[in-house]
């Protein structure tokens, strides 16, 4: 039996300007510092990643996200961008695309009454919901505050609702290295929407354990910015 394929997304978060990994996306507590987004974009690209997961970081704390930001890294790169970070509204999340955003990540908004229907029905597969758990709760505005909702009620919200893909983020492993929260995921995939997992990933292991999950891809970012592999090495071994 062939084995099932995992999408590799690099990711780009951006703060200030500059590509930063944050710990447990504490504004703070920046751990890695990678450069500028545009040459880190193109760089990616000629390693052979097939689309890339831009953070714009300012955009999650402030929920003004940068429609310049989206447009410059979607040229930069040449491939298709997934972009969140305070996309609170149907007409931010549009105006990213008309940017040249591929897809639309969306956390806090999905809270939002009547949010979901709306979002589907206009932007379809290229709207994905974030959701970015903290000790089995979703967080949000910037992962600054929990909510009182349970990351799998959630996860049933968008089920009912036709969303495409979740984007599933254990903020307590985000920028740890520590590996993905497995037992998170494991309750999250089984309810059959597809899923990219972030958070703690370290080691072409993890990617290996996240596609025998279930997954349907992975955002990784720290690992590959402190050389624990590098893209092309984990593009072959994902075959």
């Amino acid at each position: 039996m062939l084995a099932r394929k995992l999408e590799l997304l690099p990711a780009i978060d951006v703060l200030e300007g500059r590509v930063v990994r944050l710990s447990q996306g504490r504004r703070e507590a920046v751990t890695i510092e990678g450069g500028d987004p545009l040459e880190l974009a193109a760089r990616y690209a000629s390693e052979g990643a097939g689309r890339l997961h831009l953070v714009d970081l300012d955009g999650a704390f402030s929920g003004e996200p940068s429609v310049e930001l989206v447009r410059e890294v979607a040229a930069a790169s040449g491939l298709p961008v997934q972009v969140g970070g305070g996309y609170r509204t149907l007409a931010a999340i549009s105006a990213a695309l008309e940017a040249g955003a591929d897809r639309v990540m969306a956390g806090t908004a999905a809270l939002s009454p009547g949010f979901l229907a709306a979002a589907v029905e206009r932007f379809g597969e290229q709207l994905v919901v974030a959701v970015d758990v903290r000790a089995g709760r979703v967080a949000v505005d910037g992962w600054t505050r929990a909510s009182e909702l349970a990351a799998s009620e959630l996860a049933r919200r968008c089920a009912d609702a036709g969303i495409a893909r979740l984007l599933v983020t254990s903020a307590a492993r985000d920028g740890s290295l520590a590996g993905p929260d497995t037992e998170l995921l494991r309750e999250l995939v089984p309810v059959g929407i597809p899923v990219l997992a972030a958070g703690g990933i370290a080691s072409i292991d993890d990617l290996l354990l996240l596609r025998e999950l279930g997954c349907e891809g992975a955002v990784c970012g720290s690992a590959l910015l402190g050389g624990r592999f590098t893209l092309p090495e984990a593009i072959v071994a994902l075959g």
